[in-house]
């Protein structure tokens, strides 16, 4: 342990982490483990690295080199190796690296590792301990093994985006990779037990994780409905929140912007927006049955007030309510200011990045950015060094294009 690492300690410092995930479900899951001090290995294809890398939205990049915001949302905290995993030294290179690791994460398609010659089985033999999280789509068989098993795509297949929308238009995907996300957290969740469980008994493991399953279980209270009662959900017409909610809950419109209205007494709202004749409908049948018409009674009246006046007296009798705020917003929300929710980091060509910050807040052993996303291979030189490669072999294996 180095003077830095006792002044300032990781949960995670010791924990070594051979990286072969790309684009965001396994970036994601080893950025949340390297933030908390893992050192995480990225393994790249020499040149085009991460598939990450090439994507980008609205065709924007960042810097002189222009950088992927895509990747550099995910990969912070990591140190680059760039190898060709097809060539026979390469293997070489990397069980020499996992004698002394901890985990290997992937999410390739099922099977691509194991033809590779990188699949459990043979990092088990050179390390017994080793821990080995495996992400996909669907799981490793199936009906859908051949599918992509990408995040729009689950979220049409698990019935959130069925759910989402309004009854008069199509459904209506989350704007985020949701189910990549909630992926990478699952990841996490296992490769930390598997680690507590090899505290315990000196035993390594593999771990599965598909965003199907992981989709299903985090709309855990919507299925269990849906299938007890066998009756789906229909979502209104109107802008309620939930489908199997009753009004108020939902969105509504404002003269400048959109505020959220959540579980309140509905006698509150009707005095707030100074209309009695609503209280007609303050029933538990009505409010459910007629929320459409609800909804656009209670919007025709919210579209007459200014956002900041209507939040302000909303609060005051204690609805629940909130604006609805853009992402260039939220960055300048107060309680996101307060908590530090959001930092920086200095990139090679990309410069100043503003990201968010770690979620989780750890007394002892913070999270903390130490370093910025990778260039492709950046740090090759100085992880083989680390792990016995003298300088000759390691020229020799860039010669050869083994390396880059």
């Amino acid at each position: 342990m180095t003077e830095t690492d006792r002044m300032h300690p990781r949960a995670l410092q010791d924990v070594t982490v051979l990286d072969f995930s790309h684009l965001l479900q396994g970036p994601f899951a080893t950025q949340q483990l390297a933030d908390m001090g893992a050192n995480v290995i990225k393994v790249e294809r020499p040149g085009a690295g991460d598939l990450f890398r090439s994507m980008t939205f609205n065709n924007k990049r960042l810097g002189s080199s222009g950088e992927s915001p895509n990747f550099l949302a995910w990969n912070r905290n990591k140190r680059s190796i760039a190898i060709d995993l097809k060539a026979p030294e390469a293997r070489d290179v990397l069980f020499r690296i996992a004698e002394r690791a901890d985990v290997v994460v992937q999410n390739f398609r099922p099977g691509v590792m194991d033809r590779l010659g990188y699949g459990y089985e043979a990092f088990r033999k050179v390390n017994s301990r080793i821990i080995y999280c495996s992400g996909s789509g669907y799981g490793t068989s199936g009906p859908y093994l051949s599918r992509p098993g990408q995040d729009m795509l689950l979220q049409g297949l698990t019935g959130l985006a069925a759910a989402t929308g309004r009854a008069d238009g199509p459904p209506v995907p989350v704007g985020s990779g949701f189910a990549d996300q909630i992926g990478a957290m699952n990841m996490v969740f296992g490769i930390l037990t598997a680690l507590y469980w090899r505290e315990r008994s000196g035993e390594g493991q593999s771990i599965e994780v598909n965003l199907m399953s992981g989709m299903l279980a985090h709309q855990g209270q919507e299925m269990l409905a849906a299938m007890n009662f066998q009756e789906d959900f229909q979502r209104p017409c109107s802008g309620i929140g939930h489908p199997g909610m009753e009004a108020p809950f939902g969105v509504y419109p404002t003269k400048d912007g959109y505020v959220t209205i959540a579980m309140s007494p509905f006698a509150k709202l009707v005095d707030v927006l100074g209309d009695e004749s609503l209280l007609e409908y303050d029933r538990p049948d009505r409010l459910f049955s007629e929320r459409d018409r609800i909804w656009q009674k209670i919007a025709a009246l919210t579209s007459g007030w200014k956002r900041a006046d209507l939040m302000e007296a909303m609060l005051a009798v204690d609805i629940w309510c909130g604006e609805v705020k853009t992402h260039l917003e939220v960055e300048q929300d107060p309680q996101v200011q307060h908590l530090g929710a959001i930092t920086s980091y200095e990139h090679p060509t990309a410069g100043t990045v503003k990201v968010v910050a770690p979620a989780v807040k750890m007394g002892a052993t913070p999270a903390e950015v130490r370093l910025p996303p990778p260039l492709v291979g950046e740090h090759t030189t100085e992880i083989l060094r680390e792990f016995g490669f003298d300088d000759a072999t390691i020229a020799d294996l860039g010669e050869r294009k083994i390396i880059g």
